[in-house]
């Protein structure tokens, strides 16, 4: 089963509820992981079932970053507030630099998220099509 990671700093939670809302069916079929607020916020909010990492914060990030780095997670969305300065940018930092080593699709903000997951969905589409065959 593939995994996605789902991450949103604190001004960006309800956003972050609002898309998993519009997003939950096709989120059901996968692992999803994410840092401990936003992952239990979804799973009291929408009953999905997410593994949670530490707080960002308290490393978190860098949880779901080794993830990352290990190839466990096949894609994050991470909606970020890019107006509000964090204590942690560094691992922040490090988290997107990851992503872009591996080749991990990562979506900072609602449009790509929703675009990451519509080609998310195509590509689960066309494996089972392929399983069909």
């Amino acid at each position: 089963m593939k995994t996605i990671a789902l991450i949103a700093h604190d001004k960006k939670k309800n956003e972050m509820l609002e898309f998993v809302g519009h997003h939950k069916d096709l989120l059901a079929r996968f692992h999803l992981v994410a840092t401990r607020t936003t992952g239990t916020l979804i799973k009291d909010t929408f009953g999905l079932d997410v593994e949670t990492m530490m707080s960002g914060p308290l490393g978190g990030d860098q949880q779901i970053g080794a993830l990352v780095a290990t190839e466990k997670v096949h894609c994050v969305i991470f909606l970020r507030d890019p107006l509000t300065s964090q204590p942690h940018e560094p691992d922040i930092n490090a988290l997107l630099r990851l992503c872009d080593v591996h080749n991990i699709p990562l979506a900072t903000n609602r449009k790509s998220a929703h675009i990451l997951l519509k080609y998310v969905a195509e590509k689960e589409a066309e494996e089972d099509a392929a399983k069909k065959a």
